[in-house]
């Protein structure tokens, strides 16, 4: 009987465990987490934020799951060592487990952006449940929210506790919102209908630090304006945690590196998800972290799978908006592109073209037609057979074969 261990209780280690169950029913799976809650939806919290969901409707794996798989949860425990020749580890709490093989998947923790006066009391991260419960305390007395960073996490726990009735200010260093995800027509259009729902944002702008201001909090931007609050969130994203895999001596990039088989440099170590990078990409998003661990359960077992990288695609709702964004979104507009926008209605969608194909996506207002034109994408088909269609039906793509 194989004995596994696996660090995290996140979407990577819950993928790898479930696929691991499945195919080996009698093996033995044993998963440590720092947390003292069962596997939940992260991406969730914003709404959690703003009172609309609770833990147990963010809870994908509750204990029952657990004890009917067989598996060994250990909560608010971490291993704090591993010892590869002799194949064990060694938990906070006193005790050694031995392993046949490992899976590393605890993912990363909040980048805390070195501000001076980034550890006053009302400033705040997000990266765990944890972490919105302190910030649902403080925000009982609380009017005002300055967000520090443009970024998905960023505008979404703004809103959740814009929903709670507090002012909602964004500051970023980027001059344009979403990046990643937006190019700057989109981006235009996103942040007017945040504005129209009473954001303010400070782009293209660096906080020089965050002060206290009698009874208050004052974020002090580099050209000397101060904007007073009551509460600050940090919001930077997340960073891999490597401080047991640069004790273990694995290969690290951007990352812990992993082949194709999610191994890492260490025999019978594996890894997956926010912690690691593949072929030189590092995602820290949810669906490429299911993909890995999934993968990795397989090759764990001794079966093969090769995880042949993930297109990375985002489909949200940036409070209340819909967006989704996959490929090349041609960011600087040096592309051909089919686009078609309602500023009035908040609509802009628009289709990306690389060598005849379809090479990316942004979809905002009006998700009409996404999985055809995910497809398309993922597929990398050519379009001159229904442009004309494309452009006046609006990207309708459902032709395609």
């Amino acid at each position: 009987m194989s004995r596994y261990v696996i660090m995290g209780n996140g979407v990577a280690g819950n993928a790898a465990a479930e696929t691991i169950r499945k195919l080996e029913p009698g093996s033995e799976i044993r998963m440590f987490s720092r947390e003292d809650h069962h596997y939940y939806y992260r991406p969730a919290l914003p709404e959690y934020l703003a009172g609309e969901k609770t833990t147990r409707a963010l809870t994908l794996h509750d204990g029952s799951w657990y004890e009917k798989n067989r598996i060994e949860i250990r909560l608010t425990t971490e291993i704090v060592d591993i010892l590869p020749v002799e194949k064990t580890v060694l938990a906070s709490d006193g005790k050694t487990y031995a392993y046949d093989r490992l899976l590393l998947a605890t993912g990363g923790r909040a980048v805390v952006p070195k501000i001076p006066g980034n550890d006053l009391e009302g400033v705040f991260t997000l990266h765990t449940v944890a972490d919105a419960d302190a910030m649902i305390r403080w925000s009982g007395s609380a009017k005002n929210l300055v967000v520090i960073g443009g970024g998905i996490l960023g505008i979404e726990a703004g809103n959740g506790l814009r929903r709670r009735g507090l002012q909602v200010t964004v500051v970023g260093r980027n001059k344009r919102l979403l990046p990643r995800q937006t190019d700057a027509a989109s981006a235009v259009f996103l942040r007017r209908r945040l504005e129209e729902m009473g954001f303010t944002f400070h782009l293209g702008v660096v906080p020089r630090e965050i002060a206290r201001s009698d009874r208050r909090l004052a974020v002090v931007l580099e050209d000397g304006r101060a904007l007073e609050t009551d509460m600050v969130l940090l919001s930077a994203g997340a960073a891999p945690d490597l401080a047991l895999a640069r004790r273990l001596g694995l290969k690290i990039g951007k990352a812990v590196e992993v082949d194709d088989r999610l191994r890492t440099s260490v025999e019978d170590i594996y890894a997956a998800g926010d912690l690691v990078e593949h072929r030189g990409v590092y995602y820290g998003i949810w669906p490429p972290a299911m993909a890995q661990g999934r993968a990795a359960g397989v090759n764990m077992t001794g079966r093969e799978a090769v995880y042949p990288g993930t297109l990375q695609s985002y489909r949200l709702k940036v409070a209340g908006i819909d967006l989704f964004s996959m490929g090349n979104i041609d960011a600087d507009g040096g592309d051909r592109c089919t686009v078609r926008s309602d500023e009035g209605k908040g609509i802009y969608r628009k289709l990306v073209i690389e060598d005849r194909c379809v090479a990316g996506a942004i979809l905002l207002g009006d998700l009409h037609g996404e999985k055809a034109i995910q497809a398309a994408v993922e597929g990398r088909k050519a379009v001159s057979a229904v442009r004309e269609t494309m452009e006046e039906e609006g990207f309708d793509l459902s032709g395609f074969e």
